[in-house]
């Protein structure tokens, strides 16, 4: 079976080189830049110590296309911002009986994917980890959560892909309700935006209540929907979905303890949209808290926290407004007061 990672970053680079681990035929397509880092192979780590590498999938970057043909298995790990156009770049990439996997945060970018290959079959997946590139071809996974293959129906053939996958650097399944949990992996996302804004880890974002409070108002908005759209969320941390607004907003002395399991994480661990911001690119908020207030709107319900974060988000993108913001400051946009907006 020969697997192609299209737009291979972190996340892509990561699942690549447990493809090659798992020794499977993989071609990962890279900036020219992350080719050059990864030369000498790729060697994969995660926090609770498992190892593996050097390994040596394919590299392809610029001139990719020059030998370019039909893959059984296509990995598209772009942004969801750069989805469209990855989608239309990797034709050559794609035949009749290609597999194409879409690897994005957020709701619904998927369906852009299937209007450009009507014919193919399109597959969601919910990856629910972080990986940073601690050294030049060194990617860790830094923090806990299964990657999630869409099952398609009970006749299903997915199960012997998420078997080849499955293993201890990077736990794999699959799940027929893909709907309920891109919306719990979403309700996690949002604090994405918050990590973005404050410009520190996730370990210590967690650590500090204010933004905890936060982080629990975004979730309320979130809950609501879900509600309204009879939504049950499965259960992705260790905290059922509609427990966790209640868990962060605990005083520090007693979400230490009762919640030590969401900070079982590298203390170094960023978001993806904190790079983003970091290099002065446009990031997923659309499809993130974006998804929220749309989906807010279109129900009547109150989603005033996501809009305000949405809009610092903007003013970031824009240049008028610079990360590094307190608790106490994004409070104070959001108007928060005692745990809740008002």
């Amino acid at each position: 079976m020969q697997h192609v990672v299209f737009g291979a970053g972190l996340i892509g680079g990561y699942l690549g080189g447990v493809l090659a681990h798992r020794s499977q035929s993989v071609s990962l397509v890279v900036r020219d830049s992350a080719r050059e880092r990864w030369q000498q192979g790729v060697r994969l780590s995660d926090y609770q110590g498992h190892q593996a590498g050097p390994l040596y999938p394919r590299l392809l970057g610029s001139n990719w296309r020059a030998d370019a043909k039909p893959c059984d298995v296509l990995w598209l790990t772009v942004k969801c911002t750069q989805l469209a156009q990855a989608a239309m770049d990797a034709q050559p990439l794609i035949g009749p009986q290609t597999k194409i996997f879409c690897c994005q945060n957020g709701v619904g970018s998927e369906s852009l994917v299937k209007a450009i290959y009507p014919h193919n079959q399109v597959r969601r997946v919910i990856v629910p980890f972080n990986v940073v590139e601690s050294a030049p071809g060194c990617l860790h996974r830094g923090s806990e959560g299964q990657l999630t293959l869409e099952c398609l129906s009970e006749k299903d053939e997915i199960g012997e892909l998420v078997t080849l996958l499955d293993c201890a650097l990077m736990p794999a399944g699959s799940a027929e309700d893909m709907l309920a949990l891109q919306w719990a992996k979403l309700q996690l996302n949002l604090g994405n935006a918050v990590n973005a804004l404050a410009d520190i880890p996730v370990k210590s974002m967690l650590e500090e209540q204010g933004y905890r409070l936060i982080l629990a108002a975004l979730m309320d908005e979130l809950l609501s929907v879900c509600k309204a759209r009879q939504l049950r969320l499965p259960k992705l941390t260790k905290v059922p979905a509609r427990w966790l607004p209640f868990v962060l907003r605990l005083p520090n002395w007693l979400f230490l303890r009762v919640a030590s399991a969401m900070l079982e994480i590298d203390p170094g661990v960023r978001t993806s949209m904190w790079w983003d911001l970091k290099q002065g690119k446009d990031s997923e908020i659309a499809y993130l808290n974006g998804a929220v207030i749309e989906q807010a709107l279109s129900l009547g319900l109150d989603c005033k926290v996501n809009q305000v974060i949405v809009m610092l988000v903007h003013q970031v993108e824009q240049g008028k407004l610079k990360i590094g913001m307190s608790a106490q400051q994004l409070q104070e946009c959001i108007g928060l007061k005692g745990g809740r907006s008002h």
